[in-house]
């Protein structure tokens, strides 16, 4: 079939809950995507931060193919060998020290959100179940988590949105303390706000909400769907901030691309959880957890942490040397390869450009340019980003 075959089917067959771009990818390796028409694109949106590895990593997809041939799908009333296996390997690495496996970031979340009352029922009282969550956040699309969402564009037509939720100012540590009542069981909030517009706290901030958290007595829930998995350069975001939350949840990278959430917490919070408190029919199954545990693996030993720090640096070197040679970028934000380019004019014409010159990448906010590739690109590819991004905004 033709592009325009292709389009014309989906737009009579999907729903139309995404603004797509006019294109068919049909084929990805490393850090390039091809159309079907042949056309090649350097992907700097790698799935929004899911193809951490790179599109068809040759690790994944040979962990994938060996255990479809041998197991792709039991119930998790019984035990489950490669879940067993990643849980140990995340855990390992980790704060935490127990996982609940799921299917994307809004079920993690929903699963934060309720092990968090679950908790507070327990042990602080029945009254306590209002979590504090951040304006500008993005948590999710289902019930509980576009209420959590700081974000009222996610929630008109939705009403009535669900009880026991309060926002407050991101990076605003006397908002927050003013917030917590006796309902308060917990705050929610992500380390970096990517979908909010890369948005990076004081590097205080987190110890901080810790402080407080520890003070009344609450939970300490990070969002870091969008940032975990060495997106920052190293493993978990809140690694920068020399702090341990009660609670984590991750999906996007988890899987290089198989859709994987993952909820974590200390054992403490986690016992909350009993037999029959949740569930998720594919959640941790034998296929996806292979995928993880390659994923995770090819992390830790081949060298991606140290590539995100080196490249991450050079590419922002880079677009601070694009700024300075043009009007319309106000700020360059970012940590490791998660990286927003705030400017003065809407984004979408940037980004259309872009991706007819073969470059992909998104926009936040209107005027946010944002940079999420595989974790495994080389100064040459940044090179050739922002030789593409800099003939666009010269033409602005």
């Amino acid at each position: 079939m033709t592009t325009d075959e292709l389009i014309a089917l989906s737009d009579k067959y999907i729903m139309p809950t995404y603004k797509r771009f006019p294109i068919v990818l049909v084929r990805g390796a490393g850090a390039r995507v091809w159309d079907s028409n042949g056309k090649e694109y350097l992907d700097f949106v790698a799935g929004i931060a899911v193809c951490s590895l790179g599109h068809s990593h040759p690790k994944v997809v040979e962990a994938i193919k060996k255990q479809v041939e041998i197991l792709t799908h039991v119930s998790n009333l019984y035990h489950i060998e490669p879940q067993i296996l990643y849980a140990q390997k995340l855990m390992e690495n980790s704060f935490a020290n127990k996982a609940f496996f799921c299917n994307s970031g809004a079920e993690a979340n929903e699963a934060a959100i309720k092990l968090a009352r679950k908790y507070a029922y327990e042990n602080m009282g029945k009254g306590k179940y209002e979590l504090i969550t951040m304006k500008d956040s993005f948590h999710g699309r289902t019930m509980a988590t576009v209420t959590a969402t700081g974000q009222t564009k996610f929630q008109v037509g939705f009403a009535p949105l669900l009880e026991g939720f309060k926002h407050v100012p991101f990076d605003d540590i006397s908002a927050l303390s003013n917030a917590i009542t006796d309902k308060t069981c917990g705050v929610m909030l992500e380390p970096i706000q990517g979908e909010g517009g890369v948005r990076i706290p004081d590097d205080k901030y987190l110890s901080r909400v810790r402080k407080i958290c520890d003070e009344k007595g609450i939970l300490m829930i990070l969002d870091e769907v969008q940032v975990g998995m060495a997106r920052t350069g190293t493993l978990f975001a809140y690694e920068h901030y020399n702090v341990e939350p009660d609670i984590v949840t991750l999906a996007k990278a988890v899987g290089n691309g198989f859709p994987i959430g993952v909820m974590m917490a200390t054992d403490r919070v986690a016992s909350a959880f009993q037999p029959g408190s949740h569930a998720s029919t594919f959640g941790g199954n034998p296929l996806a957890m292979a995928a993880a545990l390659a994923t995770l693996e090819t992390i830790m030993k081949d060298g991606i942490l140290e590539n995100v720090r080196k490249v991450g640096a050079y590419f922002t070197k880079r677009l601070h040397e694009l700024k300075d040679r043009s009007s319309i970028i106000k700020e360059i934000r970012g940590r490791g390869l998660i990286i927003g380019i705030e400017i003065s004019i809407d984004g979408s014409s940037i980004v259309n450009a872009c991706m007819d010159r073969g470059l992909l990448m998104n926009c936040t906010g209107g005027s946010v340019l944002r940079f999420v590739p595989p974790l495994t690109i080389t100064e040459k590819d940044v090179d050739a980003a922002v030789a593409i991004l800099g003939e666009v905004i010269a033409d602005k």
